[in-house]
């Protein structure tokens, strides 16, 4: 479930606490947490809606000027139902102070290699490595441009960056991503700042 900036800043401020959604079936639990620019928000309920009875009031009730503006960013199909989602601020994202954590022990500097390695290991091509070193010499670039120089599509790349973005290894940007210090340091460390595996 993806939330914009704007309206996950005001999730954290307090003054939005429901989301709307289509969808052919819940795509998110109770309880989620949502990894966010503005920090962690959690799903606290969600219940169908009939999309006829919303207003204006429950559109700026979720962040959106108008009703006609809420239906405008609805996707899925005419007639997937629509969820109202609540929604609360759960602190900031952890993997912000971890992505800081550079100050390794050569114990956990082998530790995060084994688990890219293992990503590596476990794909038909390899791309965590290469992720990593395309995000260092090109930071601040389009996700679908990056993506395109491993002969991916944007699509497929996102999710791979945000499992690298769980180690603590990168960080987004407004555009694009960069390496945080603590993919700086483990990238540095690996012995492969001078390959360029990708096109």
């Amino acid at each position: 479930m993806l939330i914009r900036r704007a309206v996950a800043e005001a999730i954290a401020a307090g003054t939005v606490r429901v989301q709307y959604r289509r969808w052919s079936k819940r795509r998110v639990k109770v309880g989620t947490w949502i990894h966010t620019p503005g920090g962690v928000i959690v799903v606290d309920a969600i219940t169908e809606v009939d999309p006829a009875t919303l207003t204006d009031h429950d559109a700026r009730a979720a962040g959106e000027t108008s009703v006609a503006q809420l239906r405008k960013g609805f996707r899925g199909g005419d007639g997937d139902p629509v969820w109202r989602i609540e929604v609360s601020f759960g602190g900031e994202d952890p993997r912000t102070a971890l992505r800081e954590e550079d100050d390794l022990t050569d114990d956990e500097l082998a530790a995060l290699r084994a688990k890219v390695d293992a990503m590596d290991a476990r794909a038909e091509t390899p791309w965590a490595w290469a992720t990593l070193e395309l995000i260092r010499d090109h930071p601040a670039v389009l996700a679908a441009d990056l993506g395109a120089r491993l002969g991916l599509e944007r699509d497929v790349f996102k999710p791979r960056v945000r499992r690298l973005k769980a180690l603590g290894l990168t960080e987004s940007l407004r555009i694009g991503y960069r390496l945080s210090p603590r993919g700086e340091r483990v990238v540095d460390a690996s012995g492969r700042t001078g390959r360029q595996p990708y096109r």
